[in-house]
């Protein structure tokens, strides 16, 4: 924040020394993720790197970045940034990346953000605005998303091909659900996540376009991880195993294999540097607590939650899980998001549900009117407590499941480090 007052294109200067320029990451979920692979993908096929991996993703924590970099040895040739939605296009403005990837738009922070109608259109004035030469990676499967690339040539499209992982209908809390063209209701003929999928518009203006990389085949190993098999350019094909589970990881690891493709790596030889990506700190990371497996999904808005709760219907267990849920300004002051998040999918499963948090009672009154017997719900605020009452439960061959926010992810995580259970999160963990 000094320096960009001192000197405000700071990170414009700092980023002109970058021999191959960069690549900017951008997503309402899982841009924290890719980035993280994407990096492992670009070093093994020979670069030095330079990336925000604590996740300061906004203008100063690039900057911030840039500058520690200024000092490494060797020389970083690569940067790999992942930017914050609404702070994107001050952050191209600066850096002019080779590469742009965007994976998709969810409800999130409306009190921040707005309807996601008014960052589509951000980003849409922000594409305008580039060089041709930048190449956008945009994800297929995800309507808003996909319709940033229209009439641009220099365009890679990534999204999931198997028919095994397709859903029925669309989910009630579904968000880019029209036409960009013509407004009308598009029509799908089958669904992944959320408002992900075939998609297509009744009146022929617009379709899912074909993926230059897809995920073909997903095969879920619960919560451990998945193999994923991928379509590359020209019809080559590739598999992966991963560390990271759930649907939503395989359409991160195609989002990272063609940003590689658009860095010109050959993604085929890189992919097997997938399976080296442990989860970033909160994302499917496991620590152990009171010798008692714990496992920590970031959960914030209604999509990425409902993803998380699929995920964790992957142990077929009886399910012991602690939810957190914060109003603050990294959260969003609104929580109304909850009544949108499908709890109900956990009642048949749930042994013991510990909700905790700023806004505890908010959401045991989600789940006293999703049906769940209050003999199953403890209610505890301070996260340090109802962390231990959670674990006091866990059976020794079970495991915690941990869903916070955003920043109650923090408080935990502090929790964590007190006990040396964990290190500091900004630190760059494999």
């Amino acid at each position: 924040m000094v320096l960009l007052r001192l000197r405000p294109n700071a990170a414009a200067e700092l980023a002109a020394d970058i021999e191959h320029g960069s690549a900017i990451i951008s997503a309402t979920n899982g841009k924290t993720t890719t980035a993280r692979l994407i990096v492992g993908l670009a070093e093994s096929g020979g670069h030095t790197v330079v990336a925000n991996t604590a996740g300061a993703n906004l203008l100063r924590g690039v900057t911030s970045t840039l500058l520690a970099a200024d000092r490494q040895r060797p020389r970083p040739d690569l940067g790999i940034f992942e930017v914050d939605e609404a702070a994107l296009p001050a952050t191209v403005a600066q850096l002019q990346p080779r590469v742009i990837t965007l994976m998709n738009l969810f409800r999130d922070q409306l009190d921040r953000y707005g309807e996601l109608e008014s960052l589509v259109g951000l980003w849409e004035t922000m594409i305008e605005s580039l060089d041709p030469s930048v190449t956008l990676v945009l994800n297929a499967d995800d309507p808003a998303v996909a319709s940033l690339g229209t009439n641009r040539a220099n365009t890679i499209f990534f999204g999931v091909d198997d028919d095994d992982v397709l859903r029925g209908d669309l989910a009630h809390a579904a968000d880019s659900t029209r036409c960009r063209i013509c407004d009308h209701e598009l029509e799908y003929n089958g669904t992944t996540i959320g408002h992900f999928g075939r998609w297509h518009c009744p009146n022929g203006d617009s379709t899912r376009p074909t993926p230059h990389i897809a995920a073909t085949k997903v095969d879920l190993d619960g919560v451990v991880g998945q193999t994923v098999a991928f379509r590359l350019p020209e019809g080559a094909e590739v598999s992966s195993s991963l560390q990271l589970p759930g649907l939503h990881n395989a359409y991160n690891a195609a989002a990272a294999l063609a940003t590689a493709h658009a860095l010109g790596l050959d993604p085929a030889a890189v992919a097997p540097s997938l399976a080296a990506t442990a989860p970033a700190f909160g994302r499917a990371e496991k620590v152990r607590v009171a010798d008692r497996d714990v496992l920590v999904l970031l959960a914030k808005n209604p999509a990425g939650v409902n993803e998380n709760v699929r995920t964790v219907l992957l142990d077929d267990r009886p399910l012991h899980v602690l939810a957190l849920l914060n109003d603050r300004t990294a959260d969003g002051r609104d929580v109304s998001w909850i009544w949108d998040v499908d709890y109900e999918q956990l009642l048949g499963r749930l042994d013991r549900l510990t909700v905790a948090g700023d806004r505890a009672g908010d959401l045991a009154l989600r789940f006293h009117y999703a049906g769940l017997d209050t003999d199953r719900l403890t209610v505890i605020n301070d996260p340090a407590t109802a962390l231990d009452a959670a674990v006091a439960n866990v059976p020794a061959d079970s495991t915690l499941y941990v869903l916070p926010t955003y920043t109650a992810l923090l408080d935990l995580r502090s929790v964590l480090t007190e006990r040396g259970i964990t290190s500091a999160f900004w630190s760059n963990e494999q």
